[in-house]
This record gives structure tokens, C-alpha cells and sequence, in this order.
């Protein structure tokens, strides 16, 4: 493996460390490269580590008491996971899949938390972290008890776009996802989803086009979803 991608340099997490700093950390991560939908982490595993994704995309994924897969999130280059067992002890909450092949460094608990006690930046950012994955699972939650699957669906589609250029009112998703992601992701089955996705396009308000779908109006869903939640 080359050298030039052992390193967390990269990592949004430690930014503000100089270069001597950031070799002391690499040199005590274990470096792996893994393929394409093998897993990184499973459910209830007992390992503390916390992992530094360096390339590719990883998946965060539960599994229900039916066995239904319900996706929660996405982690790309840049980003880290693992950080809940890396600092309780407990064993993990979710497994992890790889997207893409991928490269990550995986370091010990007790170095993660040296770090973080030593940096106040990293602190501060994994303070905010944490915070920010608390607002978002509460939002899940009263996406989940408040609105009808459809709407669950338009949430998720809108989570998923990023903004057109000079079109405020459109976001693309690249590459289109499966109906078998969107429905993992929302928790239900694929055939509702579409049904969902073909009704917004004769509504007008999603298209397909090569290797995207675009939502044509995202105000428009967004006040669709708003209205179904002042109703519950």
C-alpha cells in the first residue's frame, strides 16, 4: 500500500495538528484496505477501535427484530466511525459495510481518547459530532411516528440531494439510488417506494436523466412534508 495515504492528514478531525503531531498518530493505527461490501464492523462486536475512513464510502447499517436492514447513514473519506464504543466501551450499536473499496486506519481507543483530551479541537468537534448525530436521529424518529411512508420517502430523497447550481428550487441525487436503498433507509418495502418515486414523476416533481435523479421543486416537497406533520 502506498505511503502517501497512510495518513490521517485528511481528516477533517485533526486539522488543527501539526505535521509532527499527525506522524505520531498515524504510527500507532493499524492501515487496511477493504473490498466492496465486506464488513468493517458487525453489530454487537466487542472491539473499541474508532476508524478513520482515508478512501472510499461506508455503510452504516442496523438490522430489525424481523431482519429487515434499515440504513442510517453514509460515511465518506474524511470522516470516522466507531466513536460511541471508543469512548463507553459498549459493544457496537450498528454494522459497517463498505460501499467502494476503501482504505481506513484503525486506532486504539485509549489513543483516540489521549488525543482528545490533549487537543482541544478535537474535542470541540467531536462534541459537535455528537450533538449533530443526536439532532438527526431525533429527527428519524418523528419522521418515523409522524408521517406516512410517503412522506418518509420524500425526506429521504431530500437528505440525499445536494443543490443545483443557479436552480434554488432543484437538488440532484448522483447516482440514483436503488428503491431497495430508499426503502432500507425509511423502513419499508421496496415495491411502496416505487409507487412513490413513479407518482412524483407524473406529478411533475422528480425526474430521470443520465446518471441522476433530479427534484425538480424541493420547496414544494419540503412544505408537503411540513403540512403532514402539523396534521399529526
Amino acid at each position: 500500500m502506498s505511503k502517501k495515504i497512510e495518513t490521517l492528514a485528511n481528516i477533517g478531525l485533526f486539522r488543527s495538528l501539526d505535521a509532527a503531531k499527525l506522524r505520531q498518530l498515524d504510527s500507532q493505527c493499524i492501515w487496511r484496505r477493504a473490498s466492496r461490501n465486506e464488513w468493517l464492523i458487525d453489530y454487537q462486536d466487542e472491539s473499541n477501535d474508532i476508524l478513520f475512513v482515508v478512501s472510499g464510502t461506508v455503510r452504516v447499517k442496523l438490522q430489525s427484530v424481523s431482519g429487515r436492514e434499515v440504513l442510517l447513514r453514509e460515511i465518506n473519506a474524511g470522516e470516522f466511525f466507531g466513536e460511541l464504543a471508543a469512548i463507553d466501551n459498549q459493544p457496537r450499536s450498528s454494522g459497517v459495510v463498505a460501499v467502494t473499496d476503501v482504505t481506513v486506519a484503525r486506532m486504539p481507543a485509549s489513543v483516540f481518547r489521549d488525543a482528545v483530551h490533549t487537543y482541544s479541537d478535537l474535542s470541540d468537534q467531536l462534541l459537535a459530532l455528537l450533538a449533530g448525530q443526536i439532532r438527526m436521529l431525533a429527527n428519524r424518529v418523528n419522521e418515523f411516528t409522524a408521517l406516512d411512508a410517503k412522506f418518509r420517502i420524500y425526506a429521504e430523497l431530500l437528505r440525499l440531494s445536494k443543490p443545483v447550481a443557479g436552480k434554488p428550487r432543484q437538488a440532484v441525487i448522483s447516482p440514483p439510488p436503488v428503491h431497495s436503498e430508499i426503502a432500507a433507509r425509511v423502513s419499508i418495502r421496496r415495491e411502496a417506494v416505487a409507487r412513490e418515486i413513479k407518482a412524483l414523476e407524473c406529478a411533475g416533481l422528480i425526474e430521470r436523466r443520465r446518471g441522476a435523479l433530479v427534484l425538480i421543486d424541493t420547496a414544494r416537497l419540503q412544505k408537503m412534508i411540513q403540512k403532514a406533520l402539523d396534521l399529526d
